[in-house]
């Protein structure tokens, strides 16, 4: 499995079979390029802001659609099972922001899941509990719209991921202010890592203990 992140909360996950892209963004209101061919099997969305829920840049240019999936609820599709969590995109319950959806995946024998804009300091036992498994954990870092770098590290205490990959945090062209990843690698206590264009996993190669791992924006 390859893992690519387009800036914000925007991977494109790549298995042997399948191709999920999580929360596209709209260039123009976001200040981020991004590839030409986003085009994937399925397109997750967490919540319905410019920055999550440009779905239309994954239909291919022979009209090919993918498989939308934007709310809470279990689905399986194309050898993917997916698990969509309920959680809101601030601290005070969605009376600010609304509510987040937070997705779990389970393919290619990899659990991964992708925290959204989780505003929450902290998970319920409850969301815990749903989220179960985490081999690979896709979590905002930024501040400001999301948790910061310290209510980050909790959460990662909370569900203990093998690898743990910051997302929605400060880049140059980005229009809008979000903290830099430097306070979110401080409080995980790891300096001197190179971000990668990519990363290339399997169940066999998780490591046994917890690694930070920063992408560059592809």
């Amino acid at each position: 499995m390859d893992l690519y992140w387009y800036g914000q909360a925007c991977f494109k996950i790549k298995g042997k079979k399948t191709a999920v892209l999580t929360d596209p963004f709209d260039p123009e209101f976001v200040g981020l390029k991004v590839p030409k061919d986003l085009q994937s099997d399925i397109v997750l969305s967490t919540h319905d802001h410019k920055d999550h829920n440009f779905v239309s840049a994954a239909i291919s240019s022979r009209g090919i659609k993918p498989m939308i999936f934007d709310k809470p609820g279990e689905y399986e599709v194309a050898g993917v099972v997916i698990t969509g969590i309920n959680s809101f995109h601030d601290n005070s319950e969605g009376s600010q922001r609304g509510k987040n959806t937070i997705f779990h995946l389970f393919f290619d024998g990899l659990d991964i899941v992708h925290l959204g804009d989780l505003g929450q300091n902290k998970l319920s036992e409850e969301q815990v509990a749903e989220i179960g498994q985490t081999d690979i954990l896709l979590i905002p870092v930024g501040s400001i719209y999301t948790i910061d770098a310290k209510a980050a590290s909790d959460i990662v205490s909370q569900l203990e991921p093998k690898i743990i990959i910051p997302m929605h945090y400060k880049l140059d062209g980005l229009k809008f202010e979000l903290d830099g990843v430097e306070s979110f690698l401080k409080e995980m206590g790891v300096e001197n890592i190179s971000p990668q264009p990519k990363l290339s996993i399997t169940k066999e190669k998780l490591p046994e203990e917890p690694q930070v791992v920063v992408l560059s924006k592809s």
